[in-house]
């Protein structure tokens, strides 16, 4: 079996952005594009359709590959992009940012991330 969908994982973000946005669930569904018994659903533990899913993870401005679990014993070997590569989207979609502030932000990230590597890189030799 391959790699499946982390349901809990998805339901908590989208609760979180919810609460965040001030949002109900049905207005959340709406904005969504979703049934508002989908996202009930999903809250009870069941996995939403493909297009439901695409639909919550675009209004979400998320990758897919975000609510994706590997089988027991499969470790995902796949190459993770960097945190700099996985923030440009989220930050390209905040509207309170021009580009002069979004470049500022991952420029400040792309900085402390290499300091950590090289720190981690010195502590492991």
């Amino acid at each position: 079996m391959a790699g499946r969908l982390d349901t809990n994982r998805l339901y908590a973000t989208l609760d979180a952005e919810r609460e965040l946005r001030g949002l109900s669930w049905r207005q959340l569904a709406a904005e969504a594009g979703v049934s508002a018994s989908l996202v009930s659903r999903m809250g009870n533990g069941h996995r939403p359709d493909l297009d439901g899913f695409i639909a919550l993870v675009q209004w979400l401005g998320m990758p897919a590959e975000t609510f994706m679990l590997w089988p027991q014993g499969m470790p995902d070997t796949r190459r993770r992009p960097s945190l700099e590569a996985q923030l440009a989207p989220l930050l390209r979609a905040e509207a309170e940012l021009d580009e002069g502030d979004r470049q500022h932000l991952l420029d400040v990230v792309g900085l402390t991330m290499r300091h950590i590597r090289a720190k981690n890189t010195k502590e492991s030799k």
